[in-house]
């Protein structure tokens, strides 16, 4: 119901518009708030690209971060990544994560970029306080921000806006009546746009998900995906249709797809319940690190790689190597 009240499908949108009004209104206000110079937001002293978005929903944003962190590994800089920690909720903030951090504590998306990428990760409501703890223990020389694009309290250095190619911005309207946290005149201010799946609009940066194997959550085996038998799909993810749409190009189809909430919390019973025995779970990388404790022999998942379009992307990384001197 929401997709079609979001693409303007349903007139049901029209009824949620005065609070789409008074979204804006505040919102408005709280940018304002911090250019005018009545807020302060506060700057660190390395380098701060945030990674967001305009909209509700999955984007696609997780796997440019971990692009970004990796191509930036590669060429021997230290990166490092605040996120808000949406899922979870720890003891106490900002956390650090360590190995044994749980997406309870940190969120589905930070575990999944710190057990992906190695680099130091933190979570925080506050992302200032989320960098002065990595500053103090990591030593990074350039902080990524996982979404904050609209958290104006942290400054930066560089924008970088993830569009779904394929849903845009739906009937462009603020939430609650459409999907936008800005309107999408706010990309005229941002230093790159990364177009996911679609067709990328002139002077945006073209992208694909390209899956790889698909691997067995209790052995790490690697084979696949279309050689798994009988596949139930799942995915707690923004936007379910992406993934399952991603199997069937696979040449996968599932028996079962199953979409859950963004964010939403497992446990061993949910997902046992999904799939019977002769059945094989095939889920997102961002479910499969909240069901590794309670694994099952028969439960995969696909990892997805960022792909973006060259020479565009290269121009993009000097631009950020170029925040280094």
């Amino acid at each position: 119901m929401i997709d079609k009240i979001w693409s303007g499908k349903s007139p049901l949108w029209l009824l949620l518009l005065p609070l789409s009004w008074l979204y804006g209104l505040v919102s408005g206000v709280i940018r304002l708030s911090y250019r005018a110079g009545w807020r302060r937001a506060w700057r660190a002293p390395v380098p701060v690209v945030v990674v967001g978005n305009l909209t509700a929903g999955g984007n696609g944003k997780t796997p440019v971060v971990i692009w970004l962190v990796e191509q930036l590994q590669q060429r021997g800089i230290r990166p490092a990544v605040v996120s808000r920690g949406y899922g979870g909720k720890a003891a106490r903030y900002p956390l650090i994560l360590k190995p044994d951090t749980t997406t309870a504590e940190a969120g589905d998306e930070p575990v999944l970029i710190y057990q992906r990428t190695g680099a130091p990760v933190a979570v925080s409501p506050k992302r200032a306080e989320a960098v002065q703890a990595l500053l103090a223990e990591a030593q990074p020389q350039i902080i990524i921000t996982d979404d904050g694009l609209q958290h104006y309290a942290l400054a930066r250095d560089k924008e970088i806006v993830v569009v779904d190619g394929e849903r845009r911005f739906g009937n462009g309207w603020w939430l609650p009546a459409g999907p936008m946290r800005e309107r999408a005149g706010r990309l005229k201010s941002v230093d790159a746009v990364i177009t996911n799946g679609g067709k990328a609009q002139p002077g945006e940066i073209a992208m694909r998900l390209q899956p790889g194997l698909a691997v067995n959550l209790l052995t790490g085996e690697q084979r696949p995906v279309a050689s798994l038998p009988e596949v139930v799909a799942m995915a707690g993810i923004g936007h379910p249709p992406r993934f399952f749409a991603t199997l069937r190009a696979c040449g996968v189809e599932p028996v079962h797809c199953i979409g859950l909430a963004d964010h939403q919390a497992l446990t061993e019973s949910d997902v046992q319940a999904l799939a019977h025995d002769t059945q094989t779970l095939i889920m997102t990388e961002k479910d499969a690190v909240k069901c590794r404790g309670f694994a099952q022999g028969n439960w995969w998942y696909l990892p997805v790689e960022a792909t973006l379009s060259q020479p565009e992307a290269d121009r993009l990384l000097d631009d950020i190597l170029a925040l280094l001197h």
